[in-house]
This record gives C-alpha cells, sequence and structure tokens, in this order.
C-alpha cells in the first residue's frame, strides 16, 4: 500500500468517526473508524521509515575522472 492508499484510510476513519451519525446493528462505526485511521498511520510512517532508508546516497567506488579535451599544438 502506498502513501495515497494510507492517506485515504486515514480519511475514510475520519469521516466515520467524526462525521457520520449512522446507526449499524452490529457494529460500531466509531471504533471501525479508529482502527481505519491507527491502520493509515501506521502505514504512514512505516512507508516514510522506508523511503528513507531508500534515499541514502551511497558514494561512488571508483573515481570520477573528468574528460579534458587534448589540446595539441602542431609547430
Amino acid at each position: 500500500m502506498g502513501l495515497g492508499g494510507c492517506i485515504i484510510l486515514i480519511a475514510a476513519g475520519a469521516i466515520l468517526t467524526f462525521a457520520t451519525d449512522w446507526e449499524v446493528e452490529g457494529a460500531n462505526l466509531d471504533v471501525i473508524g479508529v482502527i481505519l485511521m491507527a491502520v493509515g498511520f501506521i502505514g504512514v510512517a512505516t512507508f516514510t521509515s522506508i523511503a528513507r532508508r531508500r534515499r541514502v546516497v551511497v558514494p561512488p567506488s571508483t573515481p570520477v575522472v573528468e574528460d579534458r579535451p587534448n589540446h595539441r599544438t602542431y609547430e
């Protein structure tokens, strides 16, 4: 799940928890919304920690040699 999916989970959970007053028999939508938000926050934290590890820049193992043009003088 990418970062967008995690944000969608957070938004859907917040909508279920704070913006609805529906009554569903056998389910508490407030608890479901909190669970969705928690899963979304855990996903965001996991995604950012993995993305941070991927961005580590490793210096090249061989030296970089710049090409210089040959300037020959003809006499």
